[in-house]
């Protein structure tokens, strides 16, 4: 069986609070039905779509789950606004891995989704059997932050997908600068849909920037003591050369805590790498090889 033959289907679970979220279900071949699944956890303004690439890398040989985090993609939009925050998205996460019955797992999280991840593994040491934090530690910079919450929220629209690609070109090119117009479509489309009169619009609720725009929205909590609780595992630091939000003192900070912490930075990249650049593709498959084999070992 090719991996062509492995689609995703979409699934659904219920939060604490009654919303119905969503994820992308990739399976697994029955001969690697033994490994847990990898989740993938998207950024701030982002959804399951971010990981397409990823997850068709890895489908049959892993499970390999895509979450739309509350407010994004094809999951539900919030009443209350201030449930927009890291722990209630863990508590959210929660809730899917006993849905699912799943008690151990692998992560791969992309800035809030790495945050959420450290937070997953502290609040049950050993269920995170290996980690991938995309662009994110558990110290965020302040020049990063201040720039992502100038276009957080904004909700413009626009009359096509050229006209939204050529937006988002204007805003990130600093972050990117070697991407093509074919790239910034790319990016239009995981991140934006088509709204109300045809016109396409950000997929996600405008209101997830109420939280964030308090100081110590973004986590809340000292994310040290969590990021400790990955010392056990295989952990993949991606970082992008270019990144505002994340870093390098704080990668190294991290490798100190991490026995096992591999650091992979993406030239020419900000906040953040896609995970689908070469360097970091080859990178995933052998963390994942280490992963597979530390778990192994544990259940031997």
């Amino acid at each position: 069986m090719s991996k062509s033959d492995l689609p995703y289907s979409d699934g659904f679970w219920w939060s604490n609070d009654g919303l119905r979220l969503h994820y992308r279900d990739y399976p697994a071949r029955p001969e690697n039905a033994h490994r847990p699944p990898v989740i993938c956890i998207p950024g701030l303004t982002r959804n399951a779509r971010d990981f397409e690439q990823v997850a068709a890398r890895l489908a049959g040989d892993w499970r390999v789950i895509c979450v739309d985090l509350r407010g994004r993609g094809d999951s539900a939009y919030a009443k209350d606004a201030m449930s927009y925050v890291p722990l209630t998205y863990v508590q959210d996460m929660e809730a899917l891995l006993r849905e699912q019955a799943i008690e151990r797992f692998v992560s791969i999280g992309t800035s809030l989704g790495g945050l959420i991840t450290m937070l997953l593994a502290s609040t049950r040491p050993g269920r995170v059997v290996g980690a991938l934090l995309n662009d994110v530690g558990p110290q965020i910079e302040a020049a990063g932050l201040a720039r992502i919450r100038d276009y957080v929220g904004q909700g413009r629209s626009f009359p096509t997908w050229m006209h939204a690609a050529w937006a988002l070109a204007e805003v990130q090119r600093p972050v990117f600068p070697d991407y093509a117009i074919s790239d910034w479509l790319d990016l239009a489309k995981k991140t934006m849909k088509v709204g109300a009169g045809g016109r396409i619009v950000y997929d996600y609720d405008m209101r997830i920037a109420e939280p964030f725009a308090v100081p110590g929205g973004e986590a809340g909590v000292d994310l040290w003591p969590s990021l400790a609780a990955l010392a056990p595992v295989p952990v993949l630091i991606v970082r992008g050369a270019l990144s505002d939000l994340f870093s390098t003192a704080t990668a190294e900070r991290m490798l100190q805590m991490l026995p096992q912490g591999r650091l992979l930075t993406v030239e020419n990249k900000g906040h953040a790498p896609s995970l689908e650049e070469p360097a970091v593709a080859e990178a995933i498959a052998a963390w994942l090889a280490e992963v597979d084999a530390a778990a192994l070992a544990t259940t031997a």
